[in-house]
C-alpha cells in the first residue's frame, strides 16, 4: 500500500519555520510498526506553537504535524493490533521526533498505540486528545498523593482552555467541588456547565504578597504558570497537592520554600507525552470509567483538515474555549 494522500507537514525553510499542504506517500513518513488510517485528529497549544514557528518544538524537520490521532488499524507488524482495530496515539514524539496527525495515514511504533479505550469513537478519543489524558494524569497524580473530594475545593486555572475545561468536568464527575479561573468573562456559564461549583474572573483575583496568604483550596489543576501558580503556592491548603501543567501566562515561578516547610504542599509536574505505557493504559482505563466526561459534546468542535492554519491563529490569541477536533476522514 503506497497510495498518497494529503498531509499538513512542517518544513524549516533557510532558518524559518514554515506548515504547508503537500500530497505525500507512506514511504515517506518516518518508520514504525503500526500504519493507522486516521479519522480524528485534534489540535492543542503545541500544536499550534510548532505548526507556525511561535515556538520551538521539532527537533527534526520535515514531519507532520499534529501531536493526536486516532483511527483504524491499516497494517501492522506488531502481534498487538490486527487490521482493523481502531486505536488513538498521543504524545510519544508526535510532530516533535515522529510524523503526527495531520494526514490521512500514520506510522508509529507499537508501544504508543492505545486501543481505543470502552464506550469511544474516534472524534471523542479526539476530543479528549493529549488535554484529556493530561487532565485526567493529573487527577490521577493527585489522588495517587491522597487528594480526596473530602479535602474540599480544588481550583482550575486556564480553565475555559481544552486541558481546563476536561479538568473541571472530570474533578466534577468525580464529586470534587470545582473551582474554575478564566479570563474570558463570556465562558462563565460554560464552566458552570460543566461543572463547576464557583467561577473567578482571572483579573479580579488580588494577589497578595506574603509568602503564605489565606488557605483557600485543597488542592489546583493549573495552566498558567506565572504569578497564578505562584499565588497558588500562597494559598493552598495543608498538604494540598498542585499539578502544573502548563505556562500560558509565563513559565517563570517565584516563591519561596514556606508553604512546602510550613503547609508541605505538593507541586507536581505533569509531563504527558512522557509517561510509560503501563501508566497511559491506567489513566485511559479510568478516562473510560470513573473520569469519564459527561459534557464531551458542549467541549468539543469539528474543524476541517483544510482549516488548520487560521484556527492556529485563534490559539496564539487565547481566542479557543474547549477542544478543536481535527476531521480527517471521519464523521463530520
Amino acid at each position: 500500500m503506497n497510495e498518497s494522500f494529503n498531509a499538513l507537514r512542517i518544513h524549516l525553510d533557510d532558518k524559518t519555520i514554515v506548515s504547508r499542504f503537500e500530497t505525500i506517500t507512506l514511504d515517506e513518513l518516518c518508520d514504525g510498526d503500526v500504519v493507522i488510517r486516521i479519522q480524528h485528529s485534534s489540535i492543542n497549544f503545541k500544536d499550534a506553537l510548532a505548526a507556525t514557528g511561535a515556538g520551538r518544538i521539532l527537533r527534526r524537520y520535515p514531519l507532520v504535524g499534529g501531536i493526536d490521532l486516532a483511527g483504524i488499524v491499516e497494517s501492522s507488524r506488531d502481534s498487538r493490533y490486527a487490521v482493523g482495530d481502531p486505536v488513538l496515539v498521543t504524545g510519544c514524539g508526535l510532530s516533535e521526533t515522529q510524523d503526527g496527525g495531520y494526514a490521512e495515514f500514520a506510522r508509529v511504533p507499537g508501544d504508543c498505540v492505545i486501543p481505543m479505550p470502552e464506550g469511544y469513537d474516534s472524534w471523542h478519543a479526539m476530543c479528549l486528545g493529549t488535554a484529556g489524558f493530561t487532565a485526567a494524569l493529573a487527577i490521577h497524580r493527585m489522588e495517587h498523593n491522597g487528594q480526596s473530594p473530602d479535602n474540599g475545593p480544588v481550583v482550575v486555572t486556564g480553565a475555559s482552555g481544552g486541558v481546563g475545561s476536561l479538568a473541571v468536568d472530570m474533578l466534577a464527575g468525580r464529586g470534587y467541588e470545582v473551582v474554575a479561573i478564566s479570563g474570558k468573562t463570556d465562558a462563565h456559564d460554560y464552566l458552570r456547565e460543566l461543572g463547576a461549583a464557583r467561577v473567578l474572573a482571572r483579573d479580579d483575583i488580588a494577589y497578595g504578597s506574603k509568602p503564605l496568604e489565606q488557605t483557600l483550596w485543597a488542592g489546583a489543576i493549573d495552566n498558567v504558570g506565572g504569578e497564578m501558580l505562584t499565588w497558588l503556592t500562597r494559598t493552598t491548603d495543608y498538604n494540598g497537592n498542585i499539578a502544573s501543567i502548563g505556562l500560558a501566562g509565563s513559565h517563570k515561578l517565584q516563591t519561596t520554600v514556606m508553604p512546602f516547610i510550613l503547609r508541605g504542599i505538593n507541586l507536581l509536574g505533569i509531563n504527558s507525552s512522557a509517561t510509560p505505557r503501563e501508566v497511559r493504559i491506567i489513566v485511559w482505563n479510568r478516562i473510560a470509567g470513573d473520569l469519564r466526561p459527561r459534557n464531551l459534546d458542549k467541549i468539543g468542535h469539528t474543524v476541517e483538515l483544510a482549516e488548520l492554519p487560521a484556527v492556529f491563529d485563534k490559539y496564539l490569541h487565547g481566542e479557543v474555549t474547549g477542544r478543536m477536533v481535527v476531521n480527517i476522514a471521519g464523521r463530520d
